[in-house]
């Protein structure tokens, strides 16, 4: 870790470094929740399978796994502020693989620039999450990191309007065309899609390298996590982060989190559809989830730690999982497809409330921990094709027995919902006890 700068303890006078980091959660959910619309507009102007779409998601997913760690290495030699500074630079530099990939419209090097950027955004949440987490009281990190999630959540809305206008636009009209054209025409037609991602790509770079370098000169602090937080009573320092089991418990309830969260957002839409609702309104669906998940949020502002703790605030989010859980499998029709909203509600402080009870007590191995936290993210890849997979099973089943497909798949995607149960008992189960696993013998 670079020594250039002395440490400063967290203070409360540090309204303009949050408003700072605020942006960069701004910035995460813009560029993860565009991937909604690139998917789709990947799959047109490659001419992909479903299967072979999705690996946008997947591109972007596994950077959280693959990098995580040597970001954790790249921050104890260059500290947070650069850190944050170079990752906005790779996410840059990402965008820029965009405007060769549109050239040669070739699927694999669209991949590389959202693994480029997913590894600049890797590097980000490495250094981001921690650092609004020790900016303040340990005991309201969950409020600061609430704050960010608003931030998040509110980009997230915009960025998925805004290139779903861009990228999306006229596609219907597209495909009808592709499929009376001859070859020469239909390429130049796909040539003609893959260019509009060039613009706003060429600006998302030029904004990324401008806050790239306006970090490095932001009025942030040099702050540090207690180096002694991880004394033992009576005897030495910790020596390894495998010594915490509080901390790999909350990288596994943030795991089924991030899992729980992208299924509450990411098959509200196919599910409204499967129940007959028309795609013109079931569109807006994930904008439910999203402003519950908004309105939680400035809840959590507001409650924490002043009135609940942020332990609290993980234990009332689990039970409400729970309840919704149950209610979306006992109703059916638009009420279920509300319940599935309103699962933003008892997801919106499970992030906030695990990063600082993980951090709790790991001192000096607070960015390993931050690395293994945010490697938790590879759960929105692996959960979510698991309801897929339960969903796809019972649909067969039940058309076997003479069940209609379309009341197969409504009836099949209501019984998927069924896999939030275990995700939120884990979840639960850190809430009440896990949290606490270790850190008895930890002088405060």
């Amino acid at each position: 870790m670079s020594t250039s700068n002395t440490p400063l303890k967290p203070t409360s006078n540090n309204l303009l470094p949050i408003l700072i980091i605020a942006g960069l959660f701004f910035i995460f959910g813009f560029v993860t929740w565009i991937n909604g619309a690139l998917i789709p507009f990947m799959k047109t102007i490659n001419e992909l399978t479903d299967a072979q779409s999705y690996l946008v998601a997947s591109a972007s997913y596994i950077s959280f796994v693959i990098m995580a760690l040597p970001s954790s290495s790249i921050l104890n030699r260059i500290g947070y502020r650069k850190g944050m500074s170079l990752g906005l630079m790779i996410m840059g530099l990402g965008a820029l693989v965009f405007i060769p990939a549109a050239e040669a419209r070739t699927y694999w090097v669209f991949l590389t620039g959202i693994f480029i950027q997913g590894a600049g955004m890797t590097l980000l949440q490495t250094a981001a999450n921690p650092y609004i987490t020790i900016l303040g009281p340990l005991e309201s990190g969950a409020k600061r990191i609430a704050i960010m999630g608003i931030a998040n959540k509110v980009a997230g809305a915009l960025g998925s309007v805004i290139f779903g206008a861009i990228l999306l636009s006229g596609i219907d009209e597209i495909k009808d065309k592709l499929a009376t054209v001859d070859t020469s025409e239909k390429s130049e037609l796909l040539s003609t899609m893959a260019d509009s991602v060039v613009t706003p790509y060429v600006a998302m770079a030029i904004v990324l390298f401008i806050l790239g370098l306006a970090i490095r000169k932001a009025p942030l602090p040099h702050v540090e996590a207690d180096t002694d937080e991880n004394q033992i009573e009576g005897k030495s320092s910790k020596l390894s982060i495998f010594q915490f089991p509080h901390l790999w418990l909350g990288v596994m309830a943030l795991f089924v989190y991030v899992g729980v969260e992208v299924i509450a957002g990411d098959t509200i839409i196919a599910y409204g559809i499967a129940l007959d609702i028309p795609a013109s309104q079931a569109k807006f669906f994930t904008l439910f989830t999203l402003m519950a998940m908004v309105f939680t949020y400035a809840l959590g502002v507001i409650l924490i730690p002043k009135y609940i703790s942020q332990s609290f605030a993980l234990k009332a989010s689990a039970i409400l999982g729970i309840i919704l859980s149950l209610c979306i499998l006992f109703t059916s029709g638009f009420t279920s497809v509300l319940f599935v909203a309103s699962l933003g509600i008892a997801n919106a402080l499970v992030w906030p409330a695990v990063w600082p009870l993980a951090l709790k007590g790991l001192g000096k191995f607070t960015k390993t921990a931050s690395a293994l936290l945010i490697m938790a993210i590879s759960g929105g890849a692996i959960i979510p094709p698991l309801y897929g997979a339960i969903v796809d099973d019972k649909k067969n089943e039940l058309i076997k027995v003479g069940l209609s497909e379309v009341s197969a798949m409504a009836e099949a995607g209501n019984f998927g919902y069924w896999i939030l149960l275990p995700c939120y008992t884990i979840i639960l189960y850190y809430a009440f006890w896990g949290h606490k696993l270790g850190l008895t013998t930890i002088k405060r």
